[in-house]
């Protein structure tokens, strides 16, 4: 039943993971291959919701076009879009974005259009909310507690009826009610393929619906998407599944995890690097690694490249290439990352939403001829260490 790797055999080879393709190139900056993806750097803006549909009907707007084409032109290798929902009651709350009509994707494609001119791969990551839907945003209000039906809210869905902290328990998915969410997820790979994006990630992290699933502390179904790991994995496969089989070949098929909920009991990442390993098996070409956003009330161990050992252990242990993400802001330490084979690309995060062109200011840092900067033409003349 797996798919297989499209990546050419193992590939991560060598002490640090990786062959560097030119000496003259910080590591930050060297090309990635992905299936039959050429990406022009390790830089990667990662999916942030922005929580700015202000219709509250999933389309994008002018200020996700200049969100998103900004980040292009600024040098990033990779710009994937926030969590994009697959249904409208996949939407972690009612300004959030989603691709589950038409009208939606053809919105997206001047975006997507224009991230390409600038050099960058437009991805996207399809989502849905699950127990966290129905969650206020900045024009219902409502923060941290679920928004009333009576202002636009939903009834939020689950694997489990159990509440996130304090907001309205979740009705327990049904069976067919499953299947519909994997069939919405590839109604949505396809909608994502035709408006022009070049790789698709499948959301699994951060206590949204398929983490929901994958979790213990969330997961107390007594049915086959429950149990053991192969229960609780078995929705994050068919929905992997179900993407594979509609998108070319040749595309990249990314899968974001959290590797630990930081909670006793809870998941972890022995679970994790199981889990990569299926998912490699199954036609998964990256693992994006986070942690956290789980279960509510949990310390965590915030700090520079606290979450990298995570990228770091899945890599090493599913041998499949990841990404680090974690409060990794300068160019020094995320040239560092890549170089120890850590990880094989770093997002910028926090760091990316305070400066649109950070990885130009990073290849500058770190010595890049400028003529090897990605600057935008226009922009050239401007570039860093010009002296007028």
């Amino acid at each position: 039943m797996g798919h297989g790797n499209a990546n050419g055999g193992n590939p991560l080879k060598g002490e640090k993971g990786r062959v560097k393709v030119s000496s003259q190139l910080p590591d930050l900056f060297e090309p990635m291959q992905l299936r039959d993806l050429q990406i022009r750097n390790r830089a990667w803006l990662p999916p942030m919701d922005t929580y700015s549909c202000v219709n509250q009907d999933g389309t994008p707007t002018n200020f996700h076009y200049q969100h998103y084409v900004s980040r292009a032109l600024g040098g990033f290798g990779v710009v994937i879009a926030e969590a994009t929902a697959v249904n409208p009651q996949g939407r972690i709350s009612p300004c959030d974005l989603g691709i589950w009509n038409d009208r939606q994707a053809s919105a997206w494609q001047g975006i997507v259009t224009d991230i390409k001119a600038a050099g960058a791969q437009p991805f996207i990551q399809l989502n849905h909310s699950g127990r966290k839907g129905s969650s206020g945003c900045a024009p219902t209000g409502h923060i941290n507690a679920t928004v009333p039906a009576s202002e636009g809210g939903w009834q939020p869905l689950a694997p489990s009826p159990i509440a996130y902290g304090d907001m309205d328990t979740p009705a327990e998915l049904s069976r067919m009610e499953i299947s519909t969410i994997v069939a919405d997820f590839r109604s949505a790979a396809m909608r994502a393929v035709k408006a022009g994006f070049e790789g698709i990630e499948i959301h699994a992290a951060h206590g949204y619906l398929l983490s929901e699933f994958l979790d213990p502390l969330t997961n107390h179904r007594k049915d086959e998407y429950g149990g053991r790991l192969s229960g609780r994995m078995r929705a994050l496969i068919e929905v992997t599944d179900a993407v594979r089989e509609v998108i070319p070949a040749g595309m990249p098929l990314l899968v974001r995890v959290s590797a630990t909920d930081w909670a006793d009991g809870g998941w972890g990442l022995e679970e994790t690097v199981k889990t990569a390993k299926v998912l490699k098996e199954h036609g998964v070409d990256l693992i994006d690694v986070s942690t956290g956003g789980i279960v509510p009330g949990v310390t965590i161990p915030a700090g520079p490249n606290y979450q990298v050992p995570f990228s770091f252990q899945v890599r090493s242990k599913a041998l499949i290439p990841t990404t680090a993400v974690g409060l990794i802001t300068k160019a020094k330490q995320a040239n560092k990352i890549i170089r120890k084979g850590q990880a094989d690309a770093v997002e910028i995060g926090r760091a990316g939403l305070r400066d649109p062109y950070w990885p130009l200011r990073a290849a500058h840092k770190l010595g890049m001829d400028k003529a090897d900067i990605p600057y935008p033409d226009p922009y050239r003349r401007g570039a860093y260490g010009t002296n007028r």
